[in-house]
């Protein structure tokens, strides 16, 4: 990993996951005053996913199965309670998420518990191939999160906004 010291690297990945992670909580907070779009829903996700650009880097690549496993355990252990803290409501004729008092602990939680597992990662593998994996599991965990907020937009978005089917 050239010259920069593992031990550095692994204090600076934790501390930038907890930056994130307030911004995160930060961000969805000021959120749930703006209405939600379908396009705020899939920008998330979509930005997220050039950070699968990490992986030309060699130091960063481990076997297929290991990144089905962590975006298997994002999709269905992580998304969970994201997903069950997010709820809509319409207000004026338009969709806006409702906040939730839990979601800043959910986050903070899933923080907690994303550490404890990267410390014991760590332990096994390098810290470029522990931060891919965690990676594709937060990748995971974001887009089950964003599919089911974009089906539960759908549901509630009224008829007439919805865009026409294109004619074949």
């Amino acid at each position: 990993m050239g010259s920069i010291n593992p031990s550095l690297l692994h204090i600076g990945s934790t501390v930038g996951a907890v930056f994130m992670a307030l911004m995160v909580i930060f961000i969805r907070l000021k959120a749930s005053a703006r209405p939600v779009t379908i396009r705020k829903i899939w920008i998330p996700p979509l930005g997220m996913s050039t950070g699968f650009a990490m992986f030309v880097v060699p130091e960063v690549r481990f076997p297929w199965w290991w990144a089905v496993l962590a975006f298997l355990i994002g999709w269905f252990v992580f998304a969970y309670p994201l997903i069950r803290t997010t709820t809509f409501e319409q207000r004026d004729g338009e969709i806006y998420a409702q906040r939730s008092k839990s979601f800043a602990f959910i986050l903070l939680g899933l923080l907690l518990v994303r550490t404890l597992l990267h410390e014991i990662i760590n332990r096994y593998i390098s810290v470029p191939q522990s931060g891919g994996l965690f990676f594709i599991l937060a990748f995971g965990m974001i887009l089950h999160w964003r599919f089911f907020m974009y089906k539960r937009y759908n549901v509630l978005v009224p008829p007439q906004t919805q865009l026409p089917e294109p004619r074949a």
